[in-house]
C-alpha cells in the first residue's frame, strides 16, 4: 500500500526550516551578487587598464561562468552529495570576492567576478530543498526561494551604494565574502541532512531531457525572454550610475533614486500580477510589460541629463523588470510538460545568466565606441525582438503542478493509479515515473475536487 499524504496540510516544522534556511542561503548569495550592479562602473572606471569594455565585462562575466557551471554543479550534487557541492560553490564566491576586494586593476575584478559565478550553486540548492519536502509541499517551497531571491534583488540595489559610500566598493566585495561564509555556517547548522538524495525531475536538470526542452516552441520563447531581460538590465547597469554621477548626484546617494523607485514599481506591479493571474489576463500584462521596457529605453534616450529623468525612466522600467521577473518563471512552470520542469528551469536559468553576460559586454562595447544613446537603442531593439517573438505566444493554461508518492504502488498498477487520478475533476495531466515513485500532476485549481483526490490516496494507501 501507499503512503497516504494530506494534500492540504501545512509544511511540516523539519520542511519549513530547511526552506527558509536554504532561501536564506540563496538570498545571501545574490545579496552579495546584486549590491555591486549600482556601483562597479564607477569603481571600475578608475582602475588600471579599465576601459567601457572591460567595465562591461567587469560587471557581467560571473553570468558566463555561471551560465556554463550551474548544470555541471546539479548534477555534481547528485554524485558527490548536495552540502559538499554547494560548500564548494560557497566557497569559490567567497574567493572569487576577495580575489576583487584586493584588485588594483581591471583585470584582476574580472578573475574575481568570474571566480563569484563559478559558485554556480542555484540547481544544487533546489535539489537540496525537493531531498528535504514532501512531493505535495515542493512547489510551495520553491516559491518561497523565488520571494527571497527577489527581495535579495530589491534590496541590494538600493543597500549597494549605502555600503559603497561607508566602505567603499572593495568593501562590498568583502562583505560579500562573509555573506557567503555565514551561509556555509547556516548551511551546516540549520540545514537538515537528507536521509538519502534521489533525482527529481520537478527540481533538476535530466540531461536526457534536454533535447525535449529545446524541441519546446513555447519554452524557448520563454528561454529567449529571461535572456533579452537579463541583457537589458545589466547593458543599464553599465551606464545608469555614470549617468546619475554625471547629472550631479554623488554616488553615495545614488541610493535616494533606488529606494522610491523599486518601491513605488514593486507596489505598481501588484494589481497587475493579480490581474495576470487571477483575471486570466496573462497574455496582455506580459505584452505589455515588455512595451513598457521599450518606452522607458526611449525615455533614457530623451532624459538621461537629469536625475528626474532618470529616476522617471527607471521606475517605468522596474515596472517592467519586476513584472515580467515575476510571472516568467510561472510561465515556464505552466508550459513545461510536468515531469520536464526542472529541465525547463535548468535551460531557463543558463540563458538568464548568459543574458547578464551579454548585456554587459555589448552594453560596455556600444558605450565605449558610440555613447549613451546607441545603448538604449540595443536595449530597446532587443526588447522590441522580444516583443514581436511574444507575439505569437500561446495564452498559457491556468495549470499549477502537483506531486504524488507513489512509494508504495507496485510496478504493474502504475497506470491504473495514473487513470484513477485522471477521474478526478481538475486533475488535467498525469506523468507517472515508477523508478522514482512520483506522479507529476498538473491540475486547476479552480475546479480541482482535493476532497476526492485526498479520498482516492486513502483508497489505494487501504488497498
Amino acid at each position: 500500500m501507499t503512503q497516504v499524504q494530506d494534500i492540504t496540510s501545512p509544511m511540516t516544522g523539519m520542511e519549513r526550516r530547511a526552506t527558509f534556511s536554504l532561501a536564506g542561503i540563496y538570498a545571501l548569495r545574490m545579496l552579495g551578487l546584486f549590491m555591486i550592479l549600482p556601483v562597479l562602473s564607477l569603481f571600475a572606471e578608475q582602475l588600471q587598464g579599465s576601459t567601457p569594455l572591460l567595465i562591461g565585462l567587469a560587471i557581467s562575466v560571473y553570468g558566463l561562468s555561471q551560465a556554463i557551471l550551474q548544470i555541471p554543479f546539479g548534477l555534481l550534487s547528485d554524485r558527490f552529495g548536495r552540502k559538499k557541492i554547494i560548500v564548494c560553490g560557497l566557497l569559490l564566491f567567497a574567493a572569487g570576492s576577495i580575489v576583487a576586494a584586493l584588485a588594483t586593476t581591471i583585470y584582476g575584478v574580472l578573475l574575481g567576478r568570474a571566480l563569484q559565478g563559478s559558485g554556480a550553486i542555484a540547481a544544487a540548492i533546489m535539489a537540496l530543498v525537493a531531498d528535504l519536502t514532501q512531493e505535495v509541499h515542493r512547489t510551495k517551497a520553491m516559491a518561497l526561494i523565488g520571494v527571497s531571491i527577489g527581495a535579495s534583488f530589491a534590496i541590494a540595489i538600493t543597500l549597494g551604494p549605502v555600503v559603497a559610500g561607508f566602505a567603499g566598493v572593495q568593501g562590498i566585495f568583502w562583505l560579500t565574502a562573509v555573506l557567503a561564509l555565514l551561509a556555509i555556517v547556516v548551511l551546516l547548522l540549520l540545514v537538515p541532512t537528507p536521509e538519502k538524495s534521489k533525482l527529481h525531475r520537478d527540481a533538476e536538470a535530466v540531461p536526457a531531457q534536454f533535447g525535449d526542452v529545446l524541441k519546446n516552441v513555447d519554452l524557448l520563447r520563454l528561454d529567449f525572454g529571461i535572456l533579452v531581460l537579463h541583457l537589458i538590465l545589466t547593458a543599464s547597469f553599465v551606464i545608469i550610475p555614470l549617468l546619475l554621477r554625471d547629472a550631479g548626484l554623488l554616488p553615495d546617494r545614488h541610493w535616494q533614486v533606488y529606494l522610491p523607485v523599486m518601491l513605488v514599481a514593486m507596489l505598481m506591479i501588484v494589481p497587475f500580477i493579480i490581474l495576470a493571474e487571477k483575471k486570466q489576463k496573462m497574455k496582455a500584462v506580459f505584452l505589455g510589460a515588455i512595451v513598457t521596457l521599450v518606452l522607458a529605453d526611449f525615455g533614457f534616450i530623451r532624459f538621461h541629463g537629469s536625475v528626474i529623468g532618470i529616476s522617471v525612466c527607471l521606475g517605468l522600467f522596474f515596472c517592467g523588470f519586476n513584472l515580467l521577473e515575476a510571472t516568467l518563471p510561472s510561465l515556464v512552470s505552466k508550459t513545461a510538460p510536468s515531469d520536464l520542469r526542472g529541465t525547463a528551469m535548468g535551460v531557463y536559468s543558463s540563458c538568464q545568466f548568459l543574458g547578464a553576460f551579454l548585456g554587459g559586454a555589448v552594453g560596455g562595447g556600444l558605450y565605449g565606441g558610440y555613447g549613451v544613446t546607441a545603448v538604449f537603442l540595443f536595449c530597446a531593439g532587443a526588447a522590441l525582438s522580444w516583443l514581436l517573438v511574444a507575439l505569437f505566444m500561446r495564452p498559457p493554461r491556468n495549470l499549477t503542478n502537483l506531486l504524488i508518492s507513489m512509494e508504495s504502488i507496485a510496478a504493474e498498477r502504475v497506470d491504473e493509479f495514473v487513470d484513477a487520478l485522471l477521474t478526478i475533476d481538475g486533475v488535467m495531466e498525469v506523468k507517472a515515473h515508477s523508478e522514482e515513485r512520483v506522479a507529476y500532476l498538473k491540475v486547476d485549481n479552480r475546479i480541482l475536487k482535493k476532497t476526492a483526490l485526498q479520498q482516492l490516496l486513502s483508497q489505494w494507501a487501504a488497498a
